[in-house]
């Protein structure tokens, strides 16, 4: 069990900042898909939408990475980013079991 809420503990801590969920946001398939880049987003898509310095996107990518709610692909000079559905899925349901 602390694992799991040690898991939680670090996607809340990701979530917690209102860019992040912006950005989280902004990575939901369904507003992917409006682009016609099913594979994600870059930093600089991000950035665009988001109008904040690629450096802080990259950041903000960063965290969520490491708290396993997005995941980056290397397509040649550029990392695109997705939204992992079941991460967000697991977030949602970790914390209406700790409540």
């Amino acid at each position: 069990m602390k694992a799991a809420t040690d898991k939680l503990s670090l996607a809340l801590r990701a979530v917690a900042d209102p860019t992040r969920r912006k950005i989280l946001r902004l990575l939901h398939p369904s507003a992917v898909r409006k682009t016609g880049v099913p594979e994600g987003w870059t930093a600089s898509d991000v950035e665009q939408r988001i109008k904040l310095a690629q450096p802080t996107i990259s950041h903000h990518m960063k965290i969520l990475k490491n708290a396993g709610l997005v995941e980056a692909h290397k397509e040649g000079t550029w990392v695109r980013y997705r939204r992992i559905e079941s991460a967000v899925r697991a977030l949602r349901k970790g914390l209406l079991d700790e409540l």
